[in-house]
């Protein structure tokens, strides 16, 4: 991604801009095609733009029948934010159909530019709200935690993509594999996971989960202080994707990413 910085806060699009650059990303999606950057085509174009394209591609999904479970959490990493030129993380929005099951194999022409990264995801028991949210209150409000790798679908173009670009195309979510191992929220420490990628049985990433905001309970927290900024809520049931903490790694047909992660047993998939 690219370094320049962007504008976070005011919205600059108008309202027919939005709908434009929402209709040239579904197009994209369904089509199994790459856009290019859409911040050049846009000067000026803010991280709440962005937002506003992204809520206009989850109210399409929902009119169509689709059902939101959660919602993933990205750029968790110092050094993800110092390559993007942003502070904060980013979400996007988890939709039922984007749920794959750990041993399962899956259409690699799904997805574009398919890479995997490897996460913990938190399912939420109690509502969480406002804008005063810590580590402590999600682990207070989480029923279970899990282990899970994420499945990045871009639909725009690699070389150059700013966070406008990312946050736009809901965060480059394509899928989340979910892993059979659940534990209760305080039964390790969450800060402390260690996680070994291979694709094809071959090392490929290594990486403890303290690379998440030092913390991925601080990830899940965030989400809820932005959300609570706005006057929304995370609410029970919800899946709370925290962010990786080992660089994606890239997949292809017919290669089978697995993590192993401590306390947390195996997750895995296969492209076809």
């Amino acid at each position: 991604m690219s370094t320049a910085s962007v504008p976070k806060t005011g919205r600059v699009l108008t309202g027919a801009q939005v709908e434009e650059v929402a209709d040239q990303l579904m197009s994209a999606a369904s089509e199994g095609r790459t856009l290019p950057l859409i911040s050049p085509q846009y000067p000026g174009m803010s991280v709440e733009d962005s937002y506003a394209v992204q809520s206009v591609w989850r109210k399409r999904r929902e009119e169509a029948g689709g059902k939101v479970v959660g919602y993933k959490i990205g750029l968790t990493s110092y050094a993800m934010q110092q390559a993007t030129g942003i502070d904060e993380p980013d979400f996007g929005v988890i939709f039922a159909d984007q749920l794959v099951h750990s041993g399962e194999t899956v259409e690699h022409s799904r997805w574009s530019n398919v890479r995997v990264e490897v996460e913990l995801a938190f399912v939420l028991k109690d509502r969480i709200e406002g804008t005063n949210v810590t580590a402590d209150d999600i682990l207070n409000a989480t029923e279970r935690v899990f282990p899970a790798l994420e499945i990045l679908d871009a639909h725009v173009e690699m070389q150059g993509r700013t966070i406008i670009d990312t946050i736009a195309d809901n965060a480059a979510l394509g899928a989340v594999v979910v892993g059979e191992h659940v534990a209760g929220p305080r039964d390790h420490d969450l800060a402390w996971i260690g996680a070994v990628c291979t694709v094809n049985d071959a090392v490929i990433e290594t990486g403890v989960s303290a690379g998440v905001l030092g913390n991925p309970a601080e990830s899940a927290a965030w989400l809820a202080n932005r959300f609570g900024e706005h006057g929304q809520t995370l609410e029970p049931g919800s899946i709370l994707l925290a962010g990786s903490f080992t660089r994606p790694v890239w997949a292809h047909p017919g290669d089978t990413v697995r993590a192993e992660y401590q306390h947390f047993g195996t997750v895995e998939v296969t492209f076809e």
